[in-house]
C-alpha cells in the first residue's frame, strides 16, 4: 500500500510538471500580443512595451515559466491580464466549487440511473428491454447539448416552479443547498449525455462477464442468479465503467461550455473560454491545472474501488 501510494504521488507530481510545461508553450504559441490586445488597437508601442515588462513577457521563456511554476507552488497564481486585474487564485476556485456542485449533482444522478439500465439491458441481451434501452440512449446522446437544454427550460422549466430557467445569480456566498435547485436542470442536461455511455459500457461488460466460465459453474452449484449477478457479475463488469465514469470528472469540470452559456450558470467552462477570448494567460494556465488534479484525484479513487470490486487487484 506504502509503495503505491509513492508511485500514484510521483506519477501526480510528474504528470502536473508535464501539464504545466505543455500548457504554458501552448498558451505562448497563441497568436497575436497579449500587451496589444489588453491596451488595444490604438495604444502606442511605448504603453505596449511598458505592459510587456509589467506582465513579464519580455523576459525569456524559461525565466517565465520557472517564475509562474514557483509562484504557482506557493499559491500565488497571478493577476488576472483584463482590467479590473483581480487574483487569479480566487476567480477560480470560486468557479471550481460552483462547477463541483454541477459534476456532484450529475454524477449523483447519472451513476446509479445509466448502471441499472446497462445492468438490465444486458441481462436481457438482444430483447426488447436491451433494443429500447439502446434505442432510447443512443436517442438522447445524438441530441446536442443546447438543443436538451433549450427543450427542458421551455417544457419543464415554464411549467414547474421547481425547476428554475436560469442558474445565474449563485454568488460567491451562495450555500450549496441555495443553489441545488438552479442545478437541477444543467445536471439533468449533462446526465442525459453520460447515460448512453456509460450505460452501454455497462452492458457491454455484463455481457462479457456473464458468458465467462466461473458464473456457469456458480449457477451449477446452485448458487441463486441474482446473487451471482450481484456479487461476481458486476464486480467485474464495472471496472472499465468505473475508468469512464472517472475520465469524465475533467468534462465535468471545465468542459460543460455550452451547457453553462444555456443556463447562464458561471462554472469553470466559462470562464475558460473567457480567459481564451482575452489572451488570459495565467487564467487559463491556473484553469487546466485544476482541471488534471481533478481528474488525477478520481483517477485515485478509481484505482482504490479497482481493489474493493474485485480483490484481485492488489494496490501494491
Amino acid at each position: 500500500m506504502g509503495r503505491f501510494l509513492l508511485r500514484r504521488l510521483a506519477f501526480f507530481v510528474f504528470t502536473l510538471i508535464f501539464t504545466s510545461l505543455l500548457v504554458f508553450v501552448l498558451t505562448r504559441v497563441l497568436p497575436g500580443d497579449v500587451a496589444r490586445i489588453i491596451l488595444g488597437r490604438e495604444a502606442g508601442e511605448d504603453q505596449v512595451a511598458a505592459l510587456r515588462v509589467e506582465l513579464g513577457l519580455d523576459q525569456p521563456l524559461v525565466i517565465q515559466y520557472l517564475d509562474w511554476v514557483g509562484d504557482f507552488a506557493r499559491g500565488d497564481w497571478g493577476k488576472t491580464f483584463v482590467s479590473p486585474r483581480q487574483d487569479i487564485r480566487e476567480i477560480v476556485l470560486q468557479r471550481a466549487e460552483k462547477s463541483g456542485w454541477l459534476a456532484l449533482v450529475t454524477l449523483v444522478m447519472a451513476v446509479p440511473i445509466s448502471i441499472t439500465l446497462g445492468v438490465i439491458a444486458g441481462l436481457r441481451e438482444g430483447k426488447f428491454l436491451d433494443s429500447l434501452i439502446s434505442l432510447l440512449s443512443l436517442s438522447v446522446v445524438s441530441l446536442p447539448e443546447f438543443v436538451t437544454g433549450l427543450f427542458l427550460i421551455n417544457i419543464v422549466a415554464r411549467n414547474s416552479d421547481f425547476f428554475p430557467a436560469s442558474s445565474s445569480g449563485i454568488g460567491p456566498g451562495t450555500t450549496f443547498m441555495e443553489a441545488l435547485p438552479k442545478l437541477w436542470l444543467p445536471a439533468i442536461t449533462a446526465t442525459l449525455v453520460l447515460i448512453a455511455y456509460i450505460a452501454r459500457l455497462t452492458r457491454a461488460g455484463v455481457i462479457e462477464e456473464l458468458k465467462r466460465d466461473y458464473v456457469r459453474t456458480a449457477v451449477l452449484k446452485g448458487l441463486p442468479y441474482r446473487v451471482v449477478v450481484i456479487k461476481h457479475v458486476l464486480r467485474n463488469a464495472l471496472i472499465p465503467t468505473i475508468t469512464v465514469i472517472a475520465n469524465s470528472t475533467g468534462w465535468l469540470i471545465s468542459g460543460l461550455v455550452v451547457i453553462e452559456f444555456v443556463y447562464g450558470y458561471r462554472g469553470l467552462g466559462s470562464l475558460l473560454i473567457a480567459a481564451i477570448e482575452n489572451r488570459n494567460l495565467p487564467q487559463i494556465q491556473a484553469i487546466v491545472m485544476v482541471t488534471v488534479s481533478v481528474i488525477l484525484v478520481a483517477n485515485f479513487l478509481a484505482d482504490m474501488l479497482y481493489s474493493i470490486l474485485n480483490p484481485r487487484i492488489t494496490l501494491s
